[in-house]
């Protein structure tokens, strides 16, 4: 395994008449002055000599390098996300080295290798060579903040002595030949990444190769370290968001919960959902999901994350209030509209909320412009019909009436936000009529485990937003009767 460090790598060249062309660093090519085709058709008659084959090739050669390696940037400059980043880096390393196969690895916070992204290589392949010993492993060697090589390349693995016995014996057994390694680093963050390209025979990559490479990982890496800085800024927004929301559900005799959640990312999003299972003191259990709209009319996206922070205010007053009045869920929803005028005037909520006796199965709710509940029992699944009431902060006074029932023994009472029945169908009607459909239909031991009919109806509902561009988060409580 040969080691190239900064003081010895490649440098840019220009190609003269002769040499192998490439497009190196993308410098200015000195090109002779080329005959006038009219006045001398035969090339001499201005006095100088048509330019050989040779060096038209030259150019050739050059033009498509400098064309190849444009095309492969502005594919990276087109990648949204970390995921799409680190797949098109890879790719396009492999497209400009000739290689089939490749892995990238991202720098840990703390040091050392991230969890691997393969490029022609399955799971199994990638979790064998990640049991390669960090004082073997290649990509660590390339992540070192100091004394870091600015390229690895390697003939033949397998034979290579200076690979370590684990990588020479994992490139037998996965059929890799020649090694061609690069960083991902800029002078302001250091190491982000180190990619790995592998050859299926033994091989190097050529002169321009290399270059075409290094000169890509060189545009790649700031941005790189933007969407490294954009994934680590929505993770941390993203775990402290969950955190707002119960880390576990309470037990009660009778009484069985599960509860799903996905939400949309805080880039897309434009509000925030919430749900709770409320122990109250006298034993009995308050239910509730809602969701907190942005920053007024016509908020968008970029009011995510402040609709987040009221949802998590406005779940902690409603615990509250079920508190002091569980048992009235009007009377919590009122409350709850009355502080959203009074602390959050330029927002508006939606929300269901349950008082539920477990051992009595007796069930007293209110809604407040929320999709209407669905009570799946042993015969079918049908919508609980609250009164058609207005959002909370909507109106000047919220008012409606609650609803109160007995569930049966097995029915399970299924609490969901707008996002679950936009996910279900192509109108918020359909998707609410998809959905009670499919909890209807599901099968027998499905519908007697609350987690398993979560499960089930996540799965019957698929995503129609493939992209991953949805803007309503999808929230789902059930709770099943004993």
């Amino acid at each position: 395994m040969n080691e190239s460090h900064p003081s010895t790598a490649l440098p840019t060249t220009t190609a003269e008449p002769g040499e192998p062309g490439c497009a190196g660093g993308l410098t200015v090519l000195d090109l002779p002055d080329l005959p006038d085709p009219v006045n001398a058709p035969d090339g001499t008659a201005d006095g100088r000599t048509a330019p050989s084959a040779a060096l038209q090739d030259r150019l050739a050669g050059r033009l498509s390098d400098i064309t190849s390696l444009h095309e492969h940037t502005e594919r990276l400059a087109r990648a949204r996300g970390l995921a799409a980043t680190l797949d098109t880096v890879l790719a396009s390393g492999a497209a400009l080295l000739g290689a089939r196969r490749g892995m990238l690895v991202t720098r840990r916070p703390g040091g050392g290798p991230g969890q691997p992204v393969g490029h022609g290589l399955d799971r199994a392949s990638l979790g064998a060579l990640e049991t390669v010993p960090t004082e073997q492993s290649l990509l660590a060697r390339l992540l070192r903040e100091r004394d870091r090589p600015a390229q690895l390349h390697s003939h033949d693995l397998a034979e290579d002595p200076a690979t370590g016995a684990r990588l020479r014996e994992l490139a037998v057994h996965l059929g890799l030949g020649g090694a061609y390694g690069l960083p991902l680093a800029t002078e302001e963050d250091g190491p982000l990444a180190a990619a790995l390209w592998f050859y299926d025979e033994p091989a190097e990559p050529t002169d321009c190769q290399r270059e075409l490479a290094r000169h890509y990982c060189e545009i790649a890496a700031p941005l790189l370290a933007k969407q490294l800085e954009a994934d680590r800024i929505s993770r941390t927004t993203e775990a402290l968001r969950r955190g707002l929301l119960p880390d576990r559900l309470p037990r009660a005799a009778g009484l069985r919960l599960a509860a799903r959640l996905v939400p949309a990312g805080l880039e897309r999003s434009t509000g925030s959902d919430w749900y709770d299972a409320i122990p109250l003191p006298d034993g009995t259990i308050g239910l509730t999901v809602g969701s907190v709209s942005g920053d007024g009319p016509g908020a968008g996206p970029g009011s995510a994350p402040g609709a987040a922070a009221a949802m998590g205010r406005v779940r902690a007053a409603l615990r509250a209030y079920a508190v002091l009045e569980g048992e009235d869920p009007v009377s919590v929803l009122g409350d709850l509209e009355l502080l959203l005028k009074t602390t959050e005037p330029t927002r508006t909520a939606t929300a269901v909320y349950a008082w539920i006796e477990p051992e009595e199965r007796r069930i007293t709710l209110a809604g407040a412009g929320h999709c209407p509940p669905v009570l799946v029992g042993r015969h079918g699944a049908e919508f609980v019909e609250t009164s058609l009431s207005a959002p909370l902060g909507m109106l000047a006074c919220w008012e409606a009436p609650g609803v109160e029932f007995v569930a049966e023994r097995g029915d399970t009472l299924l609490l969901y936000t707008e996002g679950l029945a936009r996910r279900c169908g192509p109108t918020l009607h359909a998707g609410q009529a998809n959905l009670r459909r499919a909890a209807a239909d599901a099968p027998r031991d499905v519908r007697i485990d609350p987690d398993r009919l979560c499960a089930h109806l996540l799965a019957v509902c698929p995503d129609p937003d493939a992209a991953g561009t949805a803007t309503d988060d999808l929230m789902l409580l059930a709770a099943r009767f004993e």
